[in-house]
């Protein structure tokens, strides 16, 4: 229950990210291949923040990367940006470093890929 929780937290993380992405960025994002990386720090700020609440279990979230891109949309003929932000992370098992007191080695998190995307409305 307690990984699950970690893994909604950071699936929030993620979903905050490409929403604020797709508010704040101009509408016309996507037509420069690079033009969303600039936004990859306050993207990985945004995913920080939704997994670091404090809890009384031990085990962590690990953030291993944030990443955006741009993928073209098309709805009814039309052409619109959208964004796209997927995050890397690694979620330790909760009391897994106790195995390593009885003599056998931590257990190893398990490391999962979150994505979602949000049409681009744009400043």
């Amino acid at each position: 229950a307690r990984m699950m929780w970690s893994y909604q937290a950071a699936a929030s993380g993620v979903r905050d990210a490409s929403r604020y992405l797709a508010m704040v960025a101009p509408i016309d994002i996507c037509t420069s291949t690079t033009a969303v990386s600039g936004y990859a720090d306050r993207l990985k700020d945004i995913v920080l923040v939704s997994v670091s609440g404090a809890t009384i279990y031990p085990g962590d979230v690990t953030i291993n990367s944030v990443t955006p891109r741009c993928a073209q949309g098309t709805h009814t003929g039309l052409h619109f940006g959208v964004v796209e932000v997927t995050a890397s992370i690694t979620i330790d098992y909760p009391f897994g470093r106790v195995f390593s007191l009885v003599g056998n080695s931590a257990l190893p998190g398990f490391t999962a890929t979150v994505t979602d995307q949000h049409r681009v409305f744009g400043t």
